[in-house]
């Protein structure tokens, strides 16, 4: 497979009153194209740190970062931002929409910084990202109209319409009940089966089962990477 995220030796360090705290230590990993990918661990183990450092919202330490073939490590600002907006569609567990645009308006946000893209074919990507997820009809609304669950949908609508390299989901069923969150990881399944990149940072045994492969951190460090063996589904019978 081709590898489409690689880490070599990554490290974050915060500095607090002169205390340092080592939030990464030495993380090596690759991510090829077309997996799904589960990073798990206890609290405070460093799965939001390494989600920040691979969608370009913080900056290792030390260490490489390629992503799709280019190192993104030391890029600018402007550059990091442009590569997010091109590469990275993120799934947040707050949602983060925008109350006061509409549904198809917020899934379009990311689109109208991109030149490249003309209005007509901004509206084809809103309206075929919304329809993956089963929100078409809900486009006019407004995210106050809609229950946790729907938002949820449609943020995932949003990390999608810009066809990203890779789709970064931070917890995406932490504030679902048991039946959205089901719904949420069935687009995220079929997502996959299409041929889109996922790697989901939960600490929900069912989202992980849900992956081909989990990374297990612990005090910052990678202690367990390897592929998930399929759960068995026993039929009693008549």
């Amino acid at each position: 497979m081709e590898p489409l995220v690689e880490l070599t030796d990554v490290n974050k360090i915060f500095l607090t009153d002169e205390i340092e705290t080592h939030a990464l230590s030495k993380i090596t990993l690759t991510l090829c194209k077309g997996e799904y990918v589960a990073i798990s661990g206890p609290s405070g183990c460093g799965k939001s740190t390494l989600l920040s450092v691979l969608g370009l919202l913080d900056t290792p330490s030390s260490g490489m970062y390629r992503l799709a073939g280019h190192n993104v490590e030391s890029i600018s600002k402007q550059q990091r931002a442009q590569v997010r907006n091109r590469d990275i569609g993120f799934i947040f567990q707050s949602f983060n929409l925008i109350s006061d645009l509409t549904i198809e308006e917020n899934v379009a946000l990311p689109l109208t910084y991109r030149s490249d893209i003309s209005k007509a074919e901004r509206q084809q990507r809103v309206a075929e990202a919304l329809a993956k997820v089963n929100m078409s009809h809900r486009s006019r609304h407004y995210p106050s109209q809609l229950s946790g669950g729907q938002q949820q949908r449609v943020a995932v609508a949003r990390a999608i319409v810009g066809n990203p390299s890779i789709l970064l989901a931070d917890e995406p069923t932490g504030n679902l009940d048991s039946q959205n969150a089901e719904a949420v990881l069935n687009i995220l399944d079929t997502l996959h089966q299409e041929g889109a990149t996922i790697c989901i940072v939960t600490h929900d045994p069912r989202s992980a089962e849900r992956a081909q492969r989990r990374i297990v951190l612990s005090d910052g460090k990678v202690v367990g990477d390897g592929e998930l063996v399929p759960q068995l589904t026993l039929v009693k019978e008549a």
